[in-house]
């Protein structure tokens, strides 16, 4: 069969650092596993317009890997080209980029590796809110200019310690993120989803629930998002949705860039409304060059944590994801009936999220 894989390019750094999997050049460490079975194995990063390698090789491929960090977005025109294409792996957490009821009216099975980097992404939340709050940043750059002036960082920092910290969505990372932000102290802990976590969960963290997302963001001085994207949490945090804020509150989104609208955020960070914004995901993937949140600072100079799509790509996280995917790959090849849609499949630490079937 031809496999099809969507990678990032790692050049130089991944011809140095082997472990770098998810790349183009180390090709999920899979690829000589499947070409000594016969199978046709094609990497690439080429995703973009009609002459990509995605569109050339999508038309035969009966097998498509893609990433959320380097994402192949999987549309339903695609998906109507796809004439072999049983199943598309995502080699980490999040199938945003394919169009899942196009995929179930063509019964391809998308899967995931969903639980291969959740301690990843909580850890890089924790990160982000920290240096947020503690106005990093500003006070790195400033010893990097040569300069030494405490008053100008100092003026803008603070505790996490006393704070009232929420997530939006408490699931896999949101509680981990819940679980890691407890022993610092805060004033409380409090989650919005629309489901309520499991009584002993709730109780192990100190997290009180709340129903109504204006009234939550309302008590927050931290936010941070930890729900998936889907058609309604698309733009969720908005600019009405600001307003409702704490004036001078954090925002920290490592789920995916799309929830927020990237120009209300701008503004609400401009303004002071919101005293910072930090996070490693973006509404267009790789980010355009001239895209808002690469600049945008609060009045004193600070307040952005942006960077690339990295959280949950870490070497330890690319080592799970690239494991869970060879364990798809094994199970289907061996004919071993999928799971039927929305199960979740234990494999080894990790998991595996199943949507639709063959």
């Amino acid at each position: 069969m031809k496999v099809l894989a969507i990678l990032y390019d790692g050049g130089k750094a991944a011809q140095e650092e082997p472990r770098l999997l998810g790349t183009v050049e180390n090709k999920l460490g899979i690829k000589e596993w499947l070409e000594s079975q016969g199978h046709e194995y094609i990497v690439s990063s080429s995703k973009e317009g009609p002459d990509s390698d995605l569109q050339k090789h999508i038309v035969d491929a009966e097998v498509l890997i893609t990433t959320p960090f380097h994402p192949g977005y999987v549309t339903r025109e695609l998906i109507e080209k796809a004439k072999n294409l049983k199943i598309c792996i995502t080699a980490g957490v999040g199938s945003d980029h394919v169009d899942l009821n196009a995929a179930v009216e063509h019964r391809i099975q998308v899967l995931e590796v969903s639980g291969s980097n959740v301690t990843s992404v909580a850890e890089h939340v924790v990160m982000s809110i920290l240096l947020l709050v503690r106005n990093f940043v500003p006070a790195h750059e400033m010893i990097e200019r040569g300069d030494w002036t405490v008053s100008d960082v100092a003026r803008n920092a603070f505790d996490v310690e006393g704070k009232v910290i929420g997530t939006i969505g408490a699931g896999r990372i949101g509680y981990r993120v819940l679980q890691r932000l407890k022993p610092f102290d805060p004033k409380e802990l409090i989650y919005y989803d629309y489901a309520p976590l499991p009584a002993a969960a709730a109780e192990s963290v100190g997290a009180r629930r709340v129903e109504d997302l204006k009234d939550f963001v309302s008590q927050c001085d931290i936010v941070t998002v930890n729900c998936p994207l889907h058609e309604g949490t698309k733009g969720l945090v908005n600019a009405e949705l600001l307003k409702h804020f704490k004036k001078g509150a954090w925002l920290v989104n490592t789920a995916r860039g799309a929830i927020c609208d990237k120009d209300a955020v701008a503004a609400a960070l401009a303004s002071s409304q919101l005293r910072g914004y930090a996070g490693d995901v973006w509404n267009v993937q790789p980010a355009p060059k001239d895209h808002v949140w690469r600049t945008m600072k609060n009045p004193l100079g600070g307040g952005n944590g942006m960077v690339p799509h990295y959280s949950g790509t870490t070497l330890d996280a690319q080592s799970r994801y690239a494991n869970g995917t060879k364990s798809i790959l094994e199970n289907y090849l061996n004919n071993k009936p999928q799971e039927p849609q929305n199960v979740m499949v234990g494999i080894g630490k990790y998991e595996t999220k199943a949507y639709g079937q063959r």
